[in-house]
């Protein structure tokens, strides 16, 4: 297991080591997200490589495991899970379940799975060259809009979240930077912009 950190102050690494002596993790230097998964997969050598927003956590035990069962199954590519903002309001749920249907219909159009659960086939991973490192936000839907539809699946479950980015930017805000991720799909030059989503994006690319 890998931790990306990106010069975090609120003791992520140290927090990540104090599991060494039950999980064999080990931290990486980190950066903008699409950096810090790809350079975890670079050291990766097993078939599948999962990636996990740094707020995630797993609903239920079985949840990988089932995930990779799916993918050796049915052979996919890249598998993706619902998700759920239990500490959030109802506009937060709204937003989450709207994200899970747009995400559910997308296996019929064009894949689209959020960083937040990506459970990645090594080898198709590095034929798409991984994660976009120049994208200054939505790298984890330039990437999954890339797999075949039939190699693209959801599997049953949920991961959960906090709303810090509602937060942060309000949900109004977000629901239109959706959208309009939605309608440049195919422009790669609007994804190299900060469209204000990351304020950290802009400091480091100065």
């Amino acid at each position: 297991m890998y931790v990306a950190d990106a010069q975090s102050t609120d003791g992520t690494r140290g927090i990540a080591e104090s599991f060494k002596d039950r999980l064999a993790i080990e931290v990486i230097e980190g950066g903008l997200p699409a950096a810090g998964r790809n350079a975890g997969a670079r050291l990766a050598e097993s078939r599948y490589v999962l990636f996990l927003d740094a707020d995630v956590e797993l609903s239920e035990p079985t949840l990988l495991r089932r995930a990779v069962e799916y993918a050796v199954r049915k052979d996919m590519h890249c598998v993706t899970t619902s998700i759920s903002c239990p500490m959030g309001g109802l506009r937060d749920d709204v937003l989450y379940t709207a994200n899970n249907f747009m995400q559910w219909l997308s296996q019929w159009t064009l894949p689209f799975s959020t960083g937040m659960f990506m459970l990645f086939d090594r080898e198709t991973f590095g034929r798409l060259g991984g994660f976009h490192e120049q994208a200054l936000f939505a790298e984890d839907y330039l990437l999954s809009k890339q797999v075949e539809r039939k190699r693209f699946g959801i599997v049953r479950g949920k991961v959960l979240t906090s709303n810090r980015r509602f937060q942060k930017l309000g949900h109004a805000r977000m629901v239109l930077m959706f959208f309009q991720t939605m309608m440049h799909s195919w422009s790669e030059s609007y994804f190299l912009r900060d469209r204000g989503y990351w304020v950290e994006a802009e400091e480091q690319v100065q």
